[in-house]
C-alpha cells in the first residue's frame, strides 16, 4: 500500500462501520427512522383525537336518545345517583351525578409514580385479608368547598361531586377505598342536615344508625369527637380512623399499608396521623415535623410527631422540603376511641363533657334531639389539630406514619386541574370537551356546565366555570382566593347562588 493510501486509511479509522457502511449513511438511516417514528406518532395522536371526538359525540347522541325514551334513562343504579343539584343542569359529561345515565367515559386515569420516601420497602400488612378487626372508619363529610364555587355549592358540596368523571363522587370513592378495612357495619359518616338525604342516596349500603347528623358545623373536633364518643359506648375497644370525604388518593396498596401500620401504633395509646410525602413546597397544606423513630416491630415506619406547622409561606415551605423531615398534614387520624376522649378530657374538658352527654343519649331517639338542642349550641368550634393533636404532640403522645401514596385535598381549581387529563398546550376540561373550542390557549381549566359553547383565544392559565346561573373567571394563580369572592357575593345579597 502506498504511503498516501495508508495515511488516508489511518486518518479515518471510524469511516467504516460494521458491514462496511459509512457512518454518514448510518446516521442518515437513523434520522430517517426517527422521522418515520415521529410521523407515525403524529398520526396516532390525530387518530386518538378523532376517536375522542367521535366517542364524545356518540355519548351525547346515546344520552339524548335514552332521555327521549319516556323522558328518563334506565341505566342508572342507586349507588351512582344523587338528586339533581338545585342550580346546575348539566349534560352527560358532568361532575354532577344525576338520576340519568352515568356514562363510562374514555378518560385515561391519572398516572401516579410512588415516591420511595418511607423508611422501609416492606410492610407488615397482609393484603390477602384487608379487613382490620376492631377498626372503625369515620368519614367527616362537612364543609362547603367554597374554593370550588360555583361548581361546589352549600347544598351540594364537592364531596357529592364526581370530579374525575369516572362515575363516582368523592365520598363514594372514599367509601370504596375504606370499606375493605372495616365493612359497612363499622363505617360511620358525620354530616350536616342539608346533606343527609344525598349521602343516603349515594351510599345505599350505609347503615342508618351509622349516619351521625350534627345539627350545625362545629369544625372537626366536635364532629370526630361525637363519633368517637358514640362508638366508644357501642364498642369500648374500638380503634377509629378519621378520613375526610372529599380527598383524592392514588396508590391504594400504599394507603392501606399506612392505615394498617397506624392501627398497630394506635393500640399502644397514641394519636396517630398519616404524613404524606410532599411532592412540592405547597403553601396550601399544613406540615408535620418528624421526630424520633418509635422502633415498633409491627410498625417500622412510625415516628413521634415533633410538632405541627400551620400553612407556611413559599420560602418556609421550600425550607421544610429541603430538610426532608416534614410531611404534609392530611388530617387523617387513627386512635382508640377511648384514648381520644381521654385526650379531649385533659385538654378540652368542657367539650369532652358535652360530647359525652350527647353520646349517652344518642341511641335513644326520644332523648337525642332534646340533648342536642341543650348541649350542641354551646360546644366550642375548634379543629382537632388545635384541640388535642398539637398539645398532645408536646407531651409525646402523637405519632406519625410517613406514607408514599398520592394525595390531594382538591382544595381549589388549580389542584383540580392537575388531576384531569389534557392535551398538550390545552386547558383541562371538566365536562363535555365538545363545548370548548380553543386557539392558542394553554393551561388552565374550563368547566362547561351551562351547555353553552366556551371559546378561548390567546389566553393562558385561566379558570372558567360556566354554570347556568353563574360565571366565574379567574387565573390558576389566584384560584385559592375564590373563597374571598364567595364572601363578597354573600355580602352583595347573592346567597341563593352560594
Amino acid at each position: 500500500m502506498s504511503i498516501p493510501a495508508m495515511q488516508t486509511a489511518s486518518a479515518n479509522p471510524a469511516a467504516q462501520a460494521a458491514g462496511g457502511l459509512p457512518i454518514e449513511l448510518m446516521f442518515k438511516q437513523i434520522m430517517e427512522a426517527v422521522h418515520k417514528s415521529q410521523m407515525e406518532i403524529a398520526e396516532l395522536r390525530s387518530e386518538c383525537h378523532e376517536l375522542r371526538q367521535a366517542n364524545a359525540s356518540l355519548e351525547r347522541q346515546v344520552k339524548e336518545g335514552l332521555q327521549n325514551v319516556n323522558g328518563t334513562s334506565k341505566l342508572g343504579t342507586p349507588g351512582f345517583t344523587t338528586p339533581v343539584p338545585g342550580s346546575p343542569q348539566l349534560r352527560a359529561k358532568s361532575p354532577f351525578l344525576t338520576p340519568a345515565t352515568v356514562p363510562s367515559l374514555a378518560v385515561p386515569p391519572s398516572i401516579y409514580v410512588p415516591s420511595p420516601l418511607s423508611d422501609n420497602a416492606l410492610t407488615q400488612f397482609n393484603f390477602g385479608v384487608r379487613e382490620i378487626p376492631g377498626f372503625w372508619v369515620v368519614i367527616p363529610a362537612g364543609g362547603a368547598g367554597t374554593r370550588l364555587w360555583p361548581l361546589s355549592r352549600e347544598e351540594h358540596p364537592k364531596f357529592l361531586l364526581d370530579l374525575t368523571l369516572k362515575g363516582r363522587s368523592l365520598i363514594q370513592a372514599t367509601w370504596d377505598r375504606l370499606i375493605p378495612l372495616s365493612s359497612a357495619a363499622r363505617t360511620a359518616i358525620v354530616a350536616g342536615p342539608a346533606h343527609v338525604k344525598s349521602i343516603r342516596e349515594q351510599l345505599p349500603d350505609l347503615l342508618p344508625h351509622n349516619l351521625i347528623c350534627e345539627p350545625s358545623a362545629k369544625d372537626s373536633m366536635a364532629a370526630i369527637g361525637l363519633a368517637a364518643a358514640i362508638l366508644a359506648l357501642r364498642d369500648p375497644n374500638a380503634i377509629i380512623g378519621s378520613f375526610a370525604a372529599d380527598h383524592m388518593i392514588s396508590g391504594d396498596d400504599a394507603f392501606l399499608a399506612a392505615v394498617a401500620e397506624a392501627v398497630e401504633v394506635a393500640k399502644k395509646d397514641y394519636l396517630v396521623t398519616i404524613g404524606i410525602a410532599p411532592s412540592h413546597p405547597s403553601t396550601g397544606f399544613g406540615y408535620v415535623r418528624l421526630g424520633e423513630k418509635l422502633g415498633f416491630k409491627d410498625a417500622p415506619n412510625a415516628r413521634l410527631v415533633s410538632s405541627f406547622k400551620e400553612k407556611p409561606d413559599a420560602r418556609t415551605a421550600a425550607a421544610y422540603i429541603k430538610t426532608g423531615n416534614y410531611r404534609w398534614n392530611a388530617g387523617m387520624f387513627v386512635t382508640k376511641a377511648t384514648f381520644l376522649m381521654e385526650l379531649l378530657k385533659e385538654y378540652k374538658p368542657e367539650l369532652h363533657d358535652g360530647l359525652q352527654k350527647i353520646a349517652r343519649a344518642w341511641d335513644d331517639e326520644s332523648l337525642r334531639q332534646k340533648v342536642l338542642d341543650d348541649v350542641w349550641p354551646g360546644l366550642e368550634k375548634i379543629a382537632i389539630d388545635h384541640a388535642v393533636a398539637e398539645p398532645a404532640a408536646m407531651d409525646r403522645r402523637v405519632a406519625v406514619v410517613p406514607a408514599t401514596f398520592g394525595w390531594d385535598d382538591v382544595g381549589d381549581f388549580s389542584s383540580l386541574a392537575d388531576l384531569l387529563p389534557a392535551e398538550s398546550n390545552q386547558p383541562r376540561i371538566l365536562g363535555d370537551s365538545g363545548l370548548v373550542v380553543t386557539e392558542q390557549a394553554a393551561g388552565g381549566i374550563v368547566v362547561p356546565g351551562s351547555g353553552r359553547l366556551v371559546s378561548l383565544l390567546g389566553v393562558d392559565d385561566l379558570v372558567i366555570v360556566d354554570m347556568p346561573d353563574t360565571l366565574l373567571v379567574t387565573t390558576r394563580a389566584r384560584s385559592q382566593e375564590v373563597k374571598r369572592l364567595v364572601k363578597k357575593c354573600r355580602e352583595a345579597g347573592w346567597k341563593q347562588l352560594l
